[in-house]
């Protein structure tokens, strides 16, 4: 019987500990923020509790984890020296600290996103000032190599203001990491690379090298469907998510679809994009006079969306925001007035609910690794 006991109590002690995760907050720093903060999140009731923060970084605006979960990657959105940098942490799971292990140029200026391989051995940097991106290889040790390979996009668009030259805005490895997709906001285009994982220099124009947006709209990120069937692209400056159908690096539009309602007069401001764990829905959130996010069912044979509501973010200057690993939670980066609103998630609407909210200055980028 006390076997039994134990048995049952070691589980629930197992299945509550799986509840909890690491939450990483990237930031600009040009206020009080120290750069990287860690916090614990309890996936039971969406209570967060301070754990620990670097002691100084330059504008970790956007971050990515590792896949063995010891390492963290951070661009530093500064341009010095006529370019920024990308940073490596190693991370101590039992405390919850991060440690720097060294940063290199990301080859121009104020890179603005970063993603990884899922075997951890390469990195993938967007320069939105610079219009270009670069790839590094990573070490054993986490450490990140000089890049490789740095790409520099040409052109203009349509919006003298905001497309006067290139701003490649982020980079996405594709499901099986054989693509890199990237968009850029001043051309108006996501471009494709073949990503060959082998060798030196691994990003090469796809045979279908982009994929183009309408004109004036300035794509920004973008969501692979779990399946890996749909691609879905918010656009900053047009306000709208486009829907594409996705086979080995080919984009074919399917849909269009604004993020703010048919009388919406304002200046578009449309940031980040996430479908649910579940892939029933699709969220997007919009900054500028609409600080909300827009709601979507999304329909699984066909990957169109259907408008399901609008959510008050409870700040200004929504910018990243996620979905806990659950599905139940949402929670909302807000850069201007430096909190981070945290909404419990309707599985079956798809609405929300805020449940609780807590500052961090000037807040960007949201991350979370299982405790």
């Amino acid at each position: 019987m006390r076997i039994l006991l134990a048995i049952c109590i070691s589980f629930v002690a197992t299945t509550l500990f799986a509840q909890h995760y690491y939450l990483f907050a990237g930031t600009y720093t040009s206020g009080k923020s120290k750069g990287i903060y860690v916090y614990d999140f309890d996936a039971t009731n969406g209570q967060v509790k301070w754990v620990s923060n670097t002691d100084s970084s330059a504008n970790p605006s956007f971050l990515t984890l590792a896949p063995d979960g010891k390492h963290l990657y951070a661009v530093n959105e500064v341009s010095r020296q006529q370019a920024g940098f990308v940073a490596a942490y190693s991370f101590d799971p039992g405390t919850g600290k991060l440690s720097f292990i060294n940063k290199q140029s990301s080859g121009s200026e104020n890179p603005c996103h970063v993603s990884i391989t899922q075997n951890g051995k390469w990195l993938a940097v967007a320069n939105y000032t610079g219009g270009s991106l670069a790839v590094f290889p990573i070490n054993t040790d986490g450490s990140i190599e000089p890049f490789t390979q740095h790409i520099i996009h040409t052109g203009k668009g349509i919006n003298p203001q905001r497309q006067e030259k290139p701003h490649v805005h982020s980079v996405f490895f594709s499901p099986d990491n054989t693509f890199l997709l990237s968009p850029d906001l001043g051309l108006d285009q996501v471009y494709v690379y073949q990503f060959k994982k082998g060798d030196n220099k691994p990003l090469t124009p796809a045979p279908v090298p982009y994929a183009a947006t309408e004109p004036g709209t300035g794509p920004r990120h973008l969501e692979f469907s779990s399946n890996g069937r749909f691609v879905y692209l918010v656009e900053e400056l047009g306000g709208a998510v486009s829907v594409f159908t996705y086979h080995d690096g080919i984009l074919k539009p399917i849909q269009r679809i604004f993020t703010h309602p048919d009388d919406y007069k304002g200046q578009p401001g449309s940031a980040d994009i996430h479908l649910s764990p579940d892939g029933k829905f699709l969220y997007a959130s919009n900054r500028g006079d609409e600080n909300n996010l827009a709601i979507f069912s999304v329909a699984a044979s066909t990957g169109k969306l259907t408008l399901a509501g609008y959510q008050s973010t409870g700040g200004e200057q929504p910018r990243n925001f996620m979905i806990d690993p659950t599905g139940k939670y949402l929670l909302v980066a807000h850069q201007k007035t430096s909190n981070i609103v945290i909404f419990k998630r309707d599985a079956t609407s798809g609405l929300l609910q805020k449940t609780n909210e807590f500052e961090i200055p000037n807040a960007v980028c949201l991350k979370m690794l299982p405790r």
